[in-house]
């Protein structure tokens, strides 16, 4: 996240689901998937993380083409090395919380930083502060004793962390939201943050959505039915939608589809304002009446829809203008990243990523980007606020895997790659095979750095959060060990 917040970072759309009972020991989480409402209700999680990318501001679009920060990405990233590692888990963690569950080891599952601190929260719901100045532990931001935090939003325009979690004392059925400045938290002054939307009932299946594009949070309370929009900047109530017969809400740069239950061959839909919900188009959508809908996503003008054994249809609302992608050619992803400056979307599919424009076409498939998870937990992915890079945690390339031992078993260890969404080249990684990585040289008398357990190839291993802070140039890692490890050079 950067510091002047000139660019937006790259958590800009957020959703999560409030947990029956205690789901939250399932810690179910979800990638994009836009997949109808399938889902297992005891998933305690449901994340619409990183759908959407791009700035409340419009640039024209930019050509596909690399761009110059592109280009000096392998110097940016040259001499990379293992800096520092912090263990969310030590021998304090039982004096300072209280839930037995919070104890227990457990991998790390988000990291966000701002402004020299980095928070990592673990599946547990165990959520540490550490501050980059000092390398030291500032605080857990767990402060009620039966409090498990369930996932992380830096919000940008007051340079707050907002935590939402789930409580023992109401058996981890309803999400609480918290604001705590930055400020505060590195002064270990937690409990001057303050609740935020406490009117509101966030039971399963009730949802909290943080909308950075727009500065936005929606709400969604299940017992009456009722979506709720806030302003992102001072939590102000704006407007609220009340209606049963609505299956989902998205929200785009400007703009919001209500989606409707689905008839026998076709679904309503209608296009609102998201500063006022004011209606702007209703218009139906029509569907095969024997298939599932995979996904039904806008864009801004464009809107996509998906269903099962059959083609993408790319349809421009404005004059119904269709652009049909053969089935054969566009498999339905497990996630989505919209790259609002330059009009393309990513997808997620069985460990590869892709870039497609809306007429349709297939604009990088990528060289050598085989994603380490093949359920796409996009907390594993980072895309630069130019959005000219994307850096994810990988599995080792094919000609590493021939080479590595034993009739070509990969390493059990992965490698982080930086590669350019316009081209497809991985431009830079930080691998365990790079006979130059080495954890960096302490200077001697230097108390600020932290002890490195770990061996470089460790740090590597079984990565299951990334975050890249731009300002700093620096990547954190965390790993099954509920370890956070700092790569830079």
């Amino acid at each position: 996240m950067e510091h002047h917040h000139h660019k937006p970072g790259l958590r800009v759309r957020l959703r999560i689901t409030a947990a029956r009972r205690r789901a939250w020991l399932s810690a179910g989480l979800q990638p994009a998937c836009r997949k109808p409402a399938r889902r297992d209700p005891s998933d305690s999680v449901h994340k619409v993380a990183r759908r959407e990318i791009g700035g409340g501001h419009r640039r024209p679009p930019r050509p596909a083409a690399p761009s110059s920060s592109a280009f000096s990405c392998p110097e940016k990233f040259r001499n990379f090395q293992l800096q520092e590692e912090y263990d969310t888990y030590d021998d304090e963690v039982h004096f300072l919380v209280q839930l037995p569950c919070l104890w227990s080891r457990t991998k790390i599952i988000e990291i966000v930083a701002a402004k020299d601190v980095i928070f990592a929260l673990a599946q547990s719901g165990l959520c540490g502060a550490f501050n980059r100045a000092t390398n030291k532990r500032i605080c857990y931001l767990n402060i009620s004793p039966d409090e498990v935090i369930r996932s992380l939003f830096y919000n940008k325009n007051n340079e707050s962390l907002i935590t939402v979690s789930v409580y023992e004392s109401d058996r981890f059925s309803s999400l609480k939201c918290r604001t705590t400045p930055i400020e505060y938290i590195r002064r270990g002054q937690l409990n001057d943050g303050f609740p935020l939307f406490e009117t509101e009932s966030l039971k399963y299946p009730g949802f909290v959505e943080f909308d950075d594009v727009n500065g936005k949070v929606l709400t969604f309370s299940a017992q009456d039915s009722t979506y709720k929009v806030f302003d992102l900047k001072n939590y102000n109530f704006l407007y609220s939608i009340c209606d049963k017969n609505i299956q989902e809400i998205k929200i785009s740069p400007g703009i919001m589809l209500v989606i409707y239950q689905k008839s026998a061959n076709h679904v309503p839909l209608k296009i609102l304002s998201i500063e006022d919900g004011t209606p702007l188009k209703t218009f139906t959508q029509l569907l095969h009446r024997s298939r599932n809908v995979d996904f039904i996503e806008q864009f801004n003008e464009k809107l996509l829809v998906k269903q099962d054994k059959e083609n993408l249809q790319i349809i421009d609302v404005r004059n119904s203008n269709l652009i049909e992608v053969n089935k054969t050619e566009f498999m339905t992803p497990s996630a989505f990243i919209f790259l609002y400056e330059n009009n393309l979307f990513l997808t997620f599919c069985n460990r590869t990523v892709a870039a497609w424009n809306f007429r349709g076409e297939l604009v990088t498939s990528f060289d050598d980007h085989e994603l380490w998870h093949s359920n796409c937990n996009t907390n594993n992915i980072y895309i630069t606020a130019d959005q000219d890079l994307i850096i994810s945690y990988c599995k080792a390339s094919k000609e590493v895997r021939d080479s590595g031992g034993c009739e070509g078993i990969a390493p059990p260890t992965g490698s982080i790659n930086m590669s350019n969404i316009f081209t497809g080249k991985c431009v830079a990684k930080i691998s365990p095979l790079d006979p130059t990585l080495t954890i960096a040289p302490r200077k001697r008398g230097d108390s600020s750095r932290s002890t490195i357990r770990s061996t470089v190839s460790d740090a590597l291993e079984d990565i299951t959060a990334l975050f890249y802070d731009e300002d700093r140039n620096e990547i954190y890692t965390g790993n099954s060990k509920g370890l956070v490890h700092v790569w830079s050079n």
